[in-house]
């Protein structure tokens, strides 16, 4: 195995445990309903992340100082993208709209997404292997969330909560393509920091907005304990997890992976509320599966990683 080989297996794997870990995120959005606003969650989890990762950043950021002072316009906008409107959007459009519509949206939309903005941006090739990836996984999407029923995927009604993931699904394919140009020489530590800081502080005056007419937190044991799930699980692991995965493998390719969260939602589902396992879940999840392998086929072009990681 040569050493592009290596890199590009790591980076799949880095991709399929990132999904893995943020397919929780839709989970728990339910669970939360009517006891914390969108905002006041989002907010809670990022400003939150910033606290646990400061410690471990602190150096780092001293360190980066000024690579990241000549780097603030892209940093404003990378969390911009990726950290105050990504998951704010997530969770106003979970709240109005079901769960199928959601999923198929937001799992949908961001691949098809970032593979044209980094083909127009990165110089990303678009290779057939990777179109032919994209398409398997549309349809396993789509058999893992219609059931295998046609009818269902002809009838889906979308409302303006759907309208608000897909949003979110385009301002996150902004983001990994933006994580492609991360300036180099900084840490992933000091990285994280900054984006999760700056996000949470962008959020402040929606946050005022939202506290002046919204209902308070009902704050409880449940609602802390996700937010640190959040806060620790699907944005420190999972971002720093993600970000490596585009620098192995490129924002295209890696956006790809974005498909198995609906996959590992469903199994997820079956584990702990024992729904029941029926052909088109495992139809779906092989069409998924095939899709990435497909579209990890080829090897690395043009604009694509090409084995450097920027650390």
């Amino acid at each position: 195995m040569t050493g592009r080989d290596k890199n590009i297996r790591i980076g799949m794997g880095l991709a399929v445990l990132a999904t893995l870990i943020w397919s929780g995120n839709f989970l728990v959005i339910k669970a939360l309903h009517g006891q914390i606003a969108p905002v006041s969650l989002a907010f809670c989890r990022w400003a939150t992340a910033s606290l646990l990762l400061l410690p471990f950043a602190w150096r780092p950021l001293r360190r980066d100082y000024t690579v990241i002072r000549k780097a603030i316009p892209y940093f404003l906008a990378t969390a911009f993208a990726g950290i105050t409107l990504f998951n704010t959007f997530v969770y106003i459009g979970s709240v109005h709209t079901t769960a199928i519509n959601s999923a198929l949206v937001s799992a949908t939309s961001s691949p098809i997404i970032a593979i044209v903005l980094a083909a127009i941006f990165l110089g990303e090739r678009l290779t057939w292997a990777k179109l032919a990836g994209l398409l398997l996984c549309i349809a396993g999407v789509a058999t893992l969330l219609s059931r295998g029923s046609f009818y269902t995927l002809l009838h889906l009604h979308f409302s303006h909560g759907d309208l608000w993931v897909l949003a979110a699904g385009f301002v996150f394919a902004v983001y990994t393509n933006l994580v492609k140009r991360k300036p180099v020489g900084i840490s992933n530590s000091s990285f994280l920091f900054v984006i999760f800081f700056l996000g949470a502080v962008m959020l402040l005056p929606f946050l005022a907005w939202e506290l002046r007419n919204s209902a308070p937190v009902q704050w409880n044991f449940q609602v802390i304990g996700i937010i640190a799930y959040l806060a620790a699980g699907t944005s420190i692991a999972s971002y720093l997890i993600w970000n490596q995965a585009v620098q192995r493998l490129g924002a295209g390719r890696t956006a790809l992976f974005g498909n198995l969260i609906p996959a590992f939602s469903t199994i997820e589902a079956v584990i702990l509320f024992g729904e029941t396992v029926t052909w088109a879940h495992i139809t779906g999840f092989l069409l998924v599966i095939g899709g990435l392998l497909v579209a990890n086929i080829s090897r690395p072009t043009g604009g694509e990683a090409t084995g450097d990681v920027q650390r």
